[in-house]
């Protein structure tokens, strides 16, 4: 295999298997709502600084969700990037399943994962906004594409 081969192989993937090891690293206790409290809280008391504890504890968990929806689509994105530009023509035709699929049992995972770690929980919700995230990140990658053609 020649090397400039194999560099291409390496730029199209490595960022997404380093985006998927974020993503566990993110699922761990280092970010469960406790820790990210203790971030986020004291931000919005500083812009914000008569904030309601009600309404501190549901921005926080806006922001957390968002978060779920935000990794998913940068998943998305990357994924797609490395099949429809793979070497394999089978990836290449069905690039749009294959980054789906990928992201979808991902997601399912990582909220498994969760389920696993004392400090967060697994939820089939947060699974569903995770590939909602994907979905539509997916949905913008194929109509730039088709916008190309």
């Amino acid at each position: 295999m020649p090397t400039q081969h194999i560099v291409r192989r390496i730029s199209r993937y490595l960022p997404l298997v380093l985006w998927m090891v974020f993503i566990s690293l993110a699922s761990t206790d280092e970010l469960s709502a406790v820790n990210t409290s203790r971030v986020i809280g004291p931000a919005l008391l500083w812009l914000f600084p008569g904030t309601t504890p009600e309404t501190l504890a549901a921005v926080h968990f806006a922001i957390r969700k968002l978060a779920h929806f935000g990794e998913y689509a940068v998943l998305g994105l990357l994924s797609a990037r490395a099949f429809s530009t793979s070497s394999h023509v089978f990836l290449q035709r069905h690039w749009f399943m294959a980054a789906l699929l990928l992201v979808v049992v991902y997601a399912l995972l990582d909220e498994y994962h969760q389920s696993f770690v004392p400090s967060r929980t697994g939820s089939v919700y947060d699974s569903l906004l995770d590939a909602t995230g994907g979905l539509v990140a997916l949905l913008f990658v194929r109509r730039w594409k088709l916008r190309q053609n």
